[in-house]
């Protein structure tokens, strides 16, 4: 099949699903080009053939337009139904862990409230980006208009117009998804702790990047389960070689990953390496929990795939939020989770019964409506510059020997001391001046990284951030 064929049967099959609606314009010419990596000509030849289809109509100084009759005919797919049950496949270094972090990081958390502390250790990007006054005039729309909800529109999976215009989202950056496997949640932290109960239970081992992101550790130590730390490069990701080892040494029950811009690391997995990842659990028909909260903070020019592109079994559950990227206050995420997609919907249900109604409408009023790529491409710039400025300025205020982490994408930087520097010691001793950092020991079950330390750019940089930044490098410095 030629590419062009290729792009005209995706949106095809994005309309047949209802991801495109009757009337909706669909990308230009341009931004189709970009989002998908092909050429203009190909993305000519490929809207060409939707409008001998009878799919796609031309409108002159407007673009291309779905066709009513064409979506009509195709009809959205309805949800799936059918009951799919989770199958769960089921050493000298790495060892499991049984994990606690969780008193460590919830103290953390707190000390970052403290009254005109600088947010370095803050886990949350600074939401005065954030467009929450145009959401909340949503919300507030909404409530007006509904006096009352019917329990009933709050069901699993989910708000269907929210659930279209996420399917549409990920159809326009390249990744065509079934509206009918996407479940909505209460934020990213939800959909992952769904996830892991969906493919393991207590006293499973799931194998997680080291360092990891915390929240992937509350989960597994909510659950009862252990984590098995597998070395994670800063620019490659994860080591394959060394998770295929831990593979055969014991029994996984799943794959816990961030391949895009990890927290702490900040990498992009290259699509080479995330195929491979895929193939090597997939050969052991083992599950990935793929936790992609910070897909739309990309620094480079187009959105990167997911370990989902390259999933053909089915094993890759895949979670998000709008946490990160558009506001933090809804709790709104979600969840395609593959094979899993029932199970998971029913632990939806059992968990938290549904997701409020509200938040949802409003959120998929401002994607239809507002300007989500301009504020994103924003975002992105800002944090791509601050980025730079608080890495430059970590090697010039910080003791020799110190290295920092090179961010692809989201917010935070990691950072490496020398090795004779306690990072919560660090932490006690900035706390103190008020100032907040997030100490290595929170990305590891096993007390790990007690020299490193994650510090959050999002937040404005002003002469306060650079004079705490370096009042930071000199408590470093005494230590060293």
């Amino acid at each position: 099949m030629k590419l062009y064929e290729k792009l005209a049967d995706e949106i095809t099959e994005a309309v047949r699903r209802g991801v495109f609606a009757a009337g909706e314009r669909i990308a230009s010419v341009r931004q189709a080009s970009q989002q998908h990596g092909v050429s203009i000509k190909t993305v000519l030849h490929a809207y060409a053939l939707l409008e001998s289809r009878g799919i796609v109509e031309t409108r002159p100084q407007s673009g291309y337009f779905v066709r009513d009759a064409a979506a009509k005919a195709l009809a959205p797919a309805a949800p799936q139904s059918a009951h799919k049950s989770a199958r769960k496949s089921a050493p000298p270094p790495p060892v499991p862990a049984t994990v606690d972090v969780s008193r460590l990081v919830l103290s953390t958390l707190r000390s970052i409230r403290a009254h005109d502390a600088v947010p370095f250790g803050s886990p949350y990007p600074d939401p005065s980006l954030f467009p929450w006054r145009r959401i909340n005039q949503y919300a507030n729309a909404i409530a007006r208009r509904h006096a009352s909800w019917n329990l009933i529109d709050d069901l699993p999976p989910g708000n269907p117009e929210l659930i279209r215009q996420i399917a549409r989202r990920y159809a326009e950056n390249g990744l065509p998804v079934d509206p009918g496997e996407i479940v909505i949640t209460l934020g990213a932290t939800e959909a992952i702790n769904l996830s892991l109960q969906a493919v393991a239970k207590p006293g499973d081992t799931v194998a997680v990047e080291s360092p990891t992101y915390y929240a992937m550790l509350h989960a597994i130590e909510r659950l009862g389960m252990r984590a098995i730390e597998v070395a994670t490069h800063p620019v490659d990701g994860i080591d394959i070689d060394a998770l295929a080892k831990v593979i055969e040494r014991q029994k996984i029950a799943a794959c816990m990953v961030m391949p895009n811009f990890q927290n702490p690391l900040g990498f992009q997995m290259s699509d080479e390496r995330k195929r491979q990842l895929v193939e090597l659990l997939a050969a052991h028909d083992i599950p990935a929990i793929e936790n992609d909260v910070y897909q739309e903070l990309y620094f480079g020019d187009t959105r990167p795939s997911t370990l989902k592109t390259f999933d053909t079994k089915g094993l890759v559950l895949h979670c998000a939020s709008f946490s990160k990227s558009l506001t933090a206050s809804y709790r709104i995420g979600w969840a395609l989770p593959g094979r899993y997609r029932a199970q998971l919907e029913k632990l939806k249900f059992l968990n938290t019964l549904t997701t409020p109604s509200v938040p949802q409408v409003a959120l998929a009023d401002y994607l239809r409506q507002d300007g989500y790529d301009r504020h994103l491409r924003h975002v992105r710039k800002v944090y791509r510059q601050q980025a730079r400025i608080m890495s430059a300025l970590v090697l010039r205020f910080f003791p020799v020997g110190t290295r920092v982490s090179t961010p692809q994408g989201g917010y935070v930087l990691w950072v490496e001391l020398p090795a004779r520097i306690d990072s919560m010691r660090l932490y006690q001793a900035a706390l103190a001046r008020g100032i907040t950092v997030g100490p290595g020991t929170m990305f590891s079950a096993r007390d790990a990284f007690r020299h490193f330390i994650r510090l959050n750019y999002s937040y404005p940089w002003t002469a306060q951030a650079e004079a705490a930044l370096k009042t930071l490098g000199e408590l470093a410095t005494e230590m060293a």
